[in-house]
């Protein structure tokens, strides 16, 4: 008899373990998906068309809240944890919820789940989602093309629109993200690698896309989203702590597993960090990878009009994730405000409407920022509506993307620039020019 199964996930890491793992293994019934963190993914189903031969109509996408009833109602044996960002602690009360509704519980390896790419991948991860990962993968892509090498960046999977349309997407220009019909979310992460000259590829479906990338890729790397593994096995693995979470890159899943698989780990933010953080976090990398090479960086925060902050009513917009689940309580847009002096943090919460005041009632320690939410269609009209009602003088847009290109923003608004600084030796040359010689002498 096959395994009925339950994949607990939030559409990413739970289709890729489908995919790889799942879909065409004949001991296992994948009768559900779960879904968690990412609004509006649960009713859906998984495409027939993604699903394979084992599943002609598809499988069904719940909410996790359903997750005892689902295996119950299936007589599920087994229930595999697929997503990220999230306490050990956490992840072990699921498990615990699990057993006690009669279900083995698994969490997967990543030698069984990541991909062998024809090319030479680099893999840029995370101990927690906002930690500095995107400002650091630009960095490497642009290193590795000043060097002549054409560099393909596959991004971990945002697939919020038609799952089999989004099978495989490729972003060479601003205008595939209309064409695709990107959310602020997956725009965020797109846009800065199409303006710096890098082609992106992100979807659901990781073996097509990489097939794809390696033919126009001498390098292809890995953006990682939250603290998830690499999808395709790395020749070099990058992974960025973050010193202001100080202690998280230890109780963090699947953070820690990446700093334990690491070849090199930067600490950024050792500018605004305290000392201690800085060496607490060193600590805790020699503790379990003794061999990493360990680079400190900064990620200093600037902006174009300082004038519109000094003196003024700001109210705040950070990047969603990093200050919901990623459980920042601010971002490079606060530090702008503190940094260029601004009179008062504008508080938005009495002002926030629809999707967005859920977002605040589901995360209470967000605080007085505004979360760039924006999943959907939705979510980003609440937004703009949270932002015009709210009374400022200047809106600072902390996230990675020009904001008033996809909604009005009637007030005057500043946009927040950031970019990796590596401070003293070792840094990113160093552990990226030996790579470089192993594929200059494969090639010779």
């Amino acid at each position: 008899m096959r395994t009925k199964t339950i994949i607990m996930g939030a559409a990413g890491r739970d289709f890729h373990n489908f995919n790889v793992a799942f879909r065409d293994d004949d001991r296992y019934e994948v009768v559900a998906f779960t879904a968690t963190q990412i609004p509006d993914i649960a009713g859906r189903r998984y495409p027939a068309a993604l699903a394979g031969r084992l599943y002609p109509e598809g499988i069904p996408i719940y909410a996790e809240d359903d997750l005892t009833s689902l295996i119950e109602s299936h007589g599920a044996g087994l229930v595999v944890f697929s997503y990220s960002d999230v306490s050990h602690e956490y992840v072990m009360h699921r498990g615990a919820q699990v057993n006690a509704a009669g279900a083995d519980f698994m969490t997967m390896g990543a030698a069984r789940t990541m991909l062998t790419s024809a090319r030479p991948v680099v893999a840029v991860c995370a101990v927690r989602t906002g930690a500095g990962k995107s400002q650091t993968t630009r960095k490497v892509a642009q290193w590795l093309r000043d060097r002549g090498l054409r560099v393909a960046a596959v991004r971990h999977p945002m697939p919020y629109g038609d799952l089999a349309e989004q099978k495989v997407q490729r972003f060479g220009s601003l205008d595939d993200l209309v064409r695709h019909k990107c959310t602020i979310e997956e725009v965020e992460e797109y846009e800065p690698h199409i303006v710096s000259g890098t082609i992106i590829y992100a979807g659901v479906d990781y073996e097509a896309i990489l097939r794809q990338a390696e033919t126009e890729a001498d390098v292809v790397l890995w953006d990682g989203g939250n603290n998830d593994l690499p999808f395709y096995r790395p020749d070099l693995h990058i992974v960025v702590a973050d010193p202001l979470r100080a202690g998280h890159e230890l109780t963090y899943y699947p953070g820690e597993t990446n700093v334990r698989m690491a070849d090199a780990v930067v600490i950024n933010k050792v500018d605004s960090a305290d000392a201690s953080a800085v060496d607490l976090v060193r600590a805790n990398i020699r503790r379990v990878n003794p061999d990493a090479v360990i680079v400190e960086a900064a990620s200093p925060a600037s902006c174009e009009r300082p004038d519109l902050v000094r003196g003024k009513r700001v109210l705040v917009v950070e990047d969603g994730p990093t200050v919901t689940h990623g459980e920042m309580k601010f971002g490079a847009g606060t530090v702008v405000a503190r940094k260029f002096g601004a009179r008062e943090i504008v508080d938005p919460r009495p002002f926030a409407v629809g999707r967005l005041a859920e977002t605040y009632a589901k995360y209470p320690g967000i605080g007085t920022v505004l979360p760039a939410m924006g999943y959907g269609e939705e979510q980003t009209r609440d937004l703009a509506a949270t932002i015009a009602a709210t009374p400022c003088d200047t809106v600072i847009v902390g996230t990675p993307i020009d904001l008033a290109r996809i909604i009005t923003i009637s007030q005057p608004s500043v946009r927040v620039r950031y970019d990796l600084q590596e401070i003293g030796r070792p840094d990113l040359t160093d552990v990226l020019a030996p790579m470089l010689e192993r594929i200059g002498a494969s090639r010779s």
